[in-house]
């Protein structure tokens, strides 16, 4: 195959990104979920101000999308393109249509539809209570490696990109001050935004003249990537307690017009520049560490295709905050449409940010070599190509915009653990006050993030297990769904079809990874990748179970409830 223009996989990915949600999300929201406007939703029903709070469907949109988006999209896209390009190009976008954005759509539409309740606590009603508790801890799991993980992740950027520090910490200020300004002061929403943004981008001019770095032997016995992870989990465990509009949804909200400015700037240099992907669209002369396409490219790229963490936030934290059911479209599918086009963006950067295939094939000399320093590497070089900014500046922007994207996802995560904890606890019959639950989520990242010594590298002890545990989580949360489609007479085949390629691919992946781990004599993954599928087979058993009584027993009945006109909110609000 002829090594194709960049631009034409841009203009092919984003159409039919596009098609997706302007045709096959109105499908779903029409014919499978079929969402009602008038329906009352958790957040009018429990408003209390801090977890529970109706949202205008963009701020939500902000929240939801960079929530979800972390570095992940990046991340995972960046390493898998060690296959080549159309693997990745073909699954990040048939995965965004089919899978990903009906995923969250539905996740989100699901837990509205149960009170805000969790995935996890949605098991329980579904499939049953060792389903849920299972369920819970594959949760538990999943949020405990994204929150260490994505320490590290962070921390390594700030060190890598000095000029992204100033900004990074930066936009908390300009979050808390956007926030004040929609909820304290009611001022216009697009006027906020626009200074939000301004302020946002003047901080990355700022940060790219004045770089901030601590220093290289670093403080009070810990490295520098140390004392970042530190004030993270500070960070993020006095975060996730605050009020969500305070700081989570200004914050989220400013960051995804961040985003999606970034994603122009990208696209933009493409459309300009027409780089060449260097890089082969199948590539059969892999690094000898480099494992087999199939299954393993379903479970290195998730967030970008499907990821079961997507079901947490929407479940979590966006459902306690719709204002409409039917906004649930938005945020959630096109949530994913996003975080589709950051995915196919990171492929654009690591296959035509090169000058040359041999220049691509040094960067990926192993299997473990791409990631976010590649694509900053990369779009830097097609930014400065196609719109003449310096690569200095270039690689500052998509510094921050991966840093800034990851710490919302950080404290995010620290919310969403803490909402486990204390459904752990309900179960247990022990009540967990909010402190003491966010202080257990903090302690247990930091005791795996320096479990392995003061750098911060145990944050990535549990890594290798993120793709497999992720993507059981992800069709898992669609088997709940297809039972409660099943029980409520809606087709269903469109939820329960992804699921079986997803769960056949994502447990086929788990078994070649535990053999891997065996040769390896890494017993303490070993142990861990054997304790997930014991509870992801379970849990699969009980749902399968679910389904066939499901097929059998009487049909749920409808449970729309309306809104009084006085709960009825401006979509200005």
């Amino acid at each position: 195959m002829d090594a194709p223009n960049s631009l034409v996989l841009a203009i092919i990915g984003v159409m039919m990104m596009l098609a997706g949600y302007f045709l096959y999300s109105q499908f779903l929201a029409k014919k499978v979920y079929k969402v009602n406007a008038e329906f009352k939703t958790p957040s009018h029903e429990f408003n209390d101000g801090v977890d529970f709070l109706p949202t205008n469907r963009y701020i939500l949109w902000g929240h939801h999308f960079t929530s979800v988006a972390g570095a992940a999209p990046i991340v995972g896209p960046a390493v898998a393109v060690i296959w080549g390009w159309l693997p990745a190009f073909l699954w990040v976008t048939i995965g965004t249509v089919f899978m990903a954005g009906m995923h969250d759509f539905g996740a989100l539409w699901a837990s509205t539809r149960n009170k805000g309740r969790s995935m996890g606590a949605l098991s329980g009603t579904y499939i049953g209570a060792r389903g849920r508790n299972l369920f819970l801890v594959v949760i538990l799991l999943l949020l405990l490696m994204v929150l260490a993980a994505f320490a590290v992740v962070i921390s390594g950027l700030l060190v890598a990109q000095p000029g992204a520090v100033i900004p990074t910490w930066g936009a908390l200020i300009v979050a808390v001050l956007v926030g004040q300004a929609i909820y304290r002061f009611k001022w216009n929403l697009i006027a906020v935004t626009a200074v939000g943004v301004i302020l946002l981008y003047a901080l990355i001019l700022l940060g790219n003249a004045y770089p901030v770095s601590l220093p290289e032997e670093g403080m009070f016995g810990l490295t520098a990537e140390g004392i970042w992870i530190i004030l993270l989990f500070l960070y993020s465990g006095i975060a996730s307690m605050l009020p969500v509009w305070v700081l989570l949804q200004p914050r989220d909200f400013i960051n995804g017009i961040q985003l999606f400015i970034g994603l122009g700037i990208i696209y933009g240099a493409v459309l300009m520049a027409t780089p060449t992907v260097v890089a082969p669209a199948i590539n059969n002369n892999l690094p000898d560490d480099t494992p087999p396409l199939v299954p393993l490219l379903f479970v290195t790229i998730a967030c970008g295709a499907i990821s079961g963490f997507h079901g947490i936030v929407s479940s979590g934290t966006s459902s306690k905050q719709l204002d409409r059911e039917t906004d649930a479209r938005f945020v959630g599918y096109f949530g994913a449409v996003g975080e589709g086009l950051l995915a196919l963006g990171a492929i654009i950067a690591t296959t035509a940010g090169f000058q040359t295939a041999t220049q691509w094939r040094e960067f990926y000399d192993s299997f473990s070599s791409g990631g976010v320093p590649v694509f900053v590497e990369g779009g830097a070089s097609i930014i400065n190509a196609g719109l003449n900014i310096p690569a200095g500046l270039s690689a500052t922007i998509l510094a921050t915009m991966a840093v800034l994207f990851a710490a919302t996802t950080l404290d995010t995560g620290t919310r969403l653990m803490r909402f486990v904890v204390q459904e752990i606890g309900q179960i247990a019959g022990v009540k967990i006050t909010t402190g003491i639950a966010t202080l257990i989520v903090v302690v247990m990242a930091f005791a795996l993030t320096f479990s392995q010594g003061a750098d911060g590298a145990g944050g990535m002890a549990l890594w290798p297990l993120f793709g497999t545990t992720n993507q059981l989580l992800a069709g898992l949360t669609l088997t709940i769904l297809t039972v409660m489609l099943i029980r409520k007479g809606r087709p269903f085949l469109p939820i329960l079809i992804p699921a079986v390629f997803l769960l056949f691919m994502t447990i086929y992946a788990a078994f070649v990874q535990l053999v891997n781990l065996y040769n390896a004599g890494d017993w303490l993954l070993l142990v861990i990748d054997i304790i997930i599928i014991v509870a992801a087979a379970w849990v699969l058993v009980e749902a399968v179970i679910a389904m066939l009584a499901a097929r059998k027993g009487p049909k749920d009945p409808e449970d729309d409830v309306a809104l009084t006109e006085d709960q009825k909110l401006p979509r200005s609000a």
